[in-house]
This record gives C-alpha cells, structure tokens and sequence, in this order.
C-alpha cells in the first residue's frame, strides 16, 4: 500500500507559526471558562439571569430592551461561529434566546443601515479592519458554513455600504500553508 505525499507542509510542522499559538490560547481559554456552557442548551424560559451567568458566565454585550427588559449577548468569538442573545423580561427573568449569526440575519441586513443597527442584530464582529482603501471598516462574522465562510459588513460613514459572504481566511490553504517569506 502506497501514501501519497504533499508538497505543503503538514500542520505539525507548523507548531512554531502564530496560527498554531492563537489556536493553543484559544484551548486555554476553553479551560479557563471552567463551567461556563458554550451555549444557553437547556436554560427555560423564566430563569434567572443570575442562572444563565452561571451557565454562561460574563456576557460580552448588554443592551436596554423598550419596556425595561435587557438583551445581553454571548459572543463566543474571534474563532467561535456563534453569538448568543438572551432576552430577559424587566424582573430579570428569560423570555428567550436566539444564536444571532444566521444567513437569515445576514440576508436582513439592508444596505444603508446604521452601524447600531449592525451591532443589535448581530453582536460583536469576530473581526472589525480598515476597509477597502483606508475608506470605513469592515466588520467579519464567522459562522457555521458548509462552505467555511464569513459574512462581511463594510461600514461607510457610520452605515452599511455593502455586505457579503467571503471565504474565512482560516480556511483558506494557500494562505495557511504558505511558507513565511
């Protein structure tokens, strides 16, 4: 039995590059969280918000909701693919939860909306950049693909002037693969 061979270097021969950093602070990280869930999995509508820290530990957003309730945002980025909001009723107690990062949200993103606009219905971005020749910034959003994408907002003057799907630079080979220069 023959093994074919690549010319590209095998990720073990990596172990020296900034990728293969990120990804081992990233495992310590996952350690560190100790208890916290990755996601809400079975907090019931009527729960504590004091539960859902406990589950979820510090959420990374929190935002007034009209009426007195509270929207407070998990992201579980740069590397994580979702972002969780959990709205809670005024007393502090779940109405619900939603992992935001959905093509169904992405596609309700119009052109012209405001950067604020961005931010509720998606979160925190796992990446935010200067945009295309210095002009506003662009704001990436991993998510879970079959094609190992990401949804990219480019913000202009404070609103959104195109939005669209790009390959996730951590699935692109020729980059990740690259010997350095």
């Amino acid at each position: 039995m023959s093994r074919s061979t690549t010319t590209l270097p095998t990720r073990a021969s990596n172990a020296h590059r900034p990728m293969s950093r990120a990804l081992g602070a990233a495992g310590v990280m996952l350690v560190l969280a100790g208890c916290a869930g990755y996601s809400p999995g079975n907090i019931q509508t009527g729960a504590s918000e004091a539960e859902v820290r406990s589950r979820m530990g510090e959420p990374t957003g929190r935002d007034a909701l009209p009426g007195g309730g509270t929207r407070i945002e998990y992201a579980r980025g740069p590397m994580g693919k979702h972002t969780y909001m959990v709205e809670l009723d005024a007393s502090g107690r779940v109405r619900g939860w939603e992992q935001v990062l959905t093509e169904a949200n992405f596609e309700s993103i119009p052109i012209g909306a405001p950067r604020a606009d961005v931010r509720w219905r998606l979160g925190r971005p796992s990446e935010t950049r200067v945009g295309w020749r210095g002009v506003g910034e662009v704001w990436s959003y991993r998510y879970e693909s079959l094609f190992c994408r990401w949804f990219q907002v480019w913000l202009v003057d404070g609103s959104v002037r195109e939005a669209a799907y790009a390959i996730d630079p951590m699935c692109d080979e020729h980059r990740r693969f690259s010997p350095p220069a």
